[in-house]
């Protein structure tokens, strides 16, 4: 594209056993300098019409243990709904212990939220690795969640309460 080259970028699948690619075009992402749809840009990967976020605001009670050390507790949390994965429960930072996190290096993408970060808790003798994690600036549609903090749950060590019951 003018005097930009993307070599081996993309391929096509002329010998495929299944008929339909046939004469088809494969694009490498990652050969991308970026991707739009319509003028808006796309990350990681393009999303489905059929997924949807909604981000709500609650007055329920969500406590998080972390190998049985309460690190967070709030009465009003935002309550991240998206087709397909359980609700996550993001908590205002005056609401977690902040003493037991600890920065990571890991980041993470999506397509509907954007760039997170995460920490690892600290607690006692034991490091429960990338277990909380934040949007600093989400994309607009997720600007709910902007600086709250989740918790993993399901991951080792890691118990989320909603209202008195632990949260699968």
């Amino acid at each position: 594209m003018g005097d930009r080259e993307a070599v081996d970028a993309a391929v096509r699948h002329e010998d495929s056993p299944i008929e339909e690619l046939r004469g088809l075009v494969r694009f490498d992402w990652d050969a991308m300098d970026e991707w739009l749809e319509e003028d808006e840009p796309v990350y990681v990967h393009v999303r489905s019409p059929y997924t949807r976020v909604d981000i709500l605001a609650s007055s329920r009670h969500v406590r998080v243990e972390v190998d049985g050390v309460t690190v967070a507790e709030s009465t009003h949390p935002h309550v991240l709904f998206e087709t397909g994965l359980p609700p996550r429960y993001y908590l205002p930072m005056t609401d977690v212990r902040l003493d037991l996190l600890q920065p990571s290096a890991t980041e993470s993408h999506c397509p509907y939220k954007g760039k997170a970060t995460y920490w690892s808790v600290r607690s006692g003798d034991s490091v429960r690795d990338d277990v909380v994690w934040t949007y600093r600036t989400p994309l607009p549609e997720s600007q709910k969640i902007s600086g709250l903090l989740s918790f993993w749950t399901g991951k080792p060590g890691v118990t989320v309460y909603v209202d008195g019951e632990p949260v699968d």
